[in-house]
């Protein structure tokens, strides 16, 4: 079995389609990408993908065999990313992430904790959703990542802020002339919350309206803020959104808190438990300075 069989089958799998996955994730034909994951159910000794008229679909061995095959790749591009590190022991890098739209408020914070080191060492800054920046914590492309409590990813996590959600609405909704939105006001409008990839805003959401006794079913699911607001302004519907989302609003989406006791969402600083770099220990050393009121 190689990497590549890997690649292949994760491909397949995430898109249902042989044909898809061939053109537009890995350019190649799909007789043979048919032919490699033959090869690799051969070696596997079961069938790891049922194939129908309507694309293909994972067997109960291929799902299993699935998050397997996705931690083996993680492992392996955090063992080279650690591998180019070692190669250029004279550059020291460090490498932030943060869940986008936060870094206004947290990247003074950040190079104020290291500011003692700033002339030893590179800092690289970059902003992504949150499951991707935990991803890129596993895979060794951050150092550290100001995001949300990932339940998927084995990570370690420190609690650096508890958000509320707030209602974000189009500027001329009729519950703008609220100065707070009960729970109730939520029944009968369109719903957009959480999708599945944003699981950590989806269950605090879900868990919200269970509280407060409603049976609201989600219309539309984001993975983040920019399909929230999107979504807000053209289906003028409601959307349960952590309170940063004030910072990033257009003119056509405005909030209103939650009346009462609004739900929280966590934001974390997170990082891998195999990371050894110095300067992420410094840094853990001072997030009471990070955390001090500004």
């Amino acid at each position: 079995m190689e990497l590549r069989h890997l690649r292949y089958f994760i491909a397949v799998a995430e898109t249902g389609s042989l044909t898809e996955a061939a053109e537009k994730r890995l350019h190649t034909s799909q007789p043979s990408l048919s032919r490699q994951i033959r090869d690799l159910e051969n070696h596997v000794g079961v069938e790891l993908l049922s194939r129908s008229v309507h694309g293909v679909e994972l067997t109960a061995a291929g799902k299993a065999f699935l998050d397997h095959a996705r931690l083996a790749l993680m492992q392996v591009d955090a063992a080279v990313e650690t591998a180019r590190r070692a190669a250029q022991p004279t550059r020291k890098t460090f490498s932030i992430g943060f869940q986008t739209g936060h870094e206004m408020n947290w990247l003074p914070r950040a190079m104020h904790v290291l500011r003692d080191e700033m002339k030893n060492i590179q800092v690289m800054v970059s902003s992504d959703y949150s499951p991707d920046l935990a991803e890129a914590l596993v895979r060794g492309r951050l150092d550290l990542a100001f995001l949300r409590v990932e339940p998927d990813y084995d990570l370690e996590y420190h609690v650096v802020d508890r958000e509320p959600l707030i209602v974000l609405m189009p500027s001329d909704h009729r519950l703008t002339a609220r100065e707070a939105v009960r729970p109730q006001d939520l029944v009968g409008e369109i719903f957009i919350g959480g999708s599945n990839k944003a699981k950590v805003l989806r269950a605090v959401t879900e868990d919200y309206l269970r509280r407060s006794g409603l049976d609201i079913k989600l219309d539309h699911g984001v993975d983040n803020l920019a399909m929230a607001m999107s979504l807000v302004a053209s289906t003028r519907g409601l959307a349960l959104m952590p309170a940063y989302a004030k910072n990033l609003l257009p003119w056509s989406v405005v909030s209103r808190p939650l009346e009462g006791e609004a739900p929280v969402i966590d934001l974390a600083v997170g990082y891998s438990k195999s990371n050894t770099s110095p300067i992420l220990k410094l840094f853990l050393s001072r997030l009471g300075e990070l955390m001090a009121p500004k």
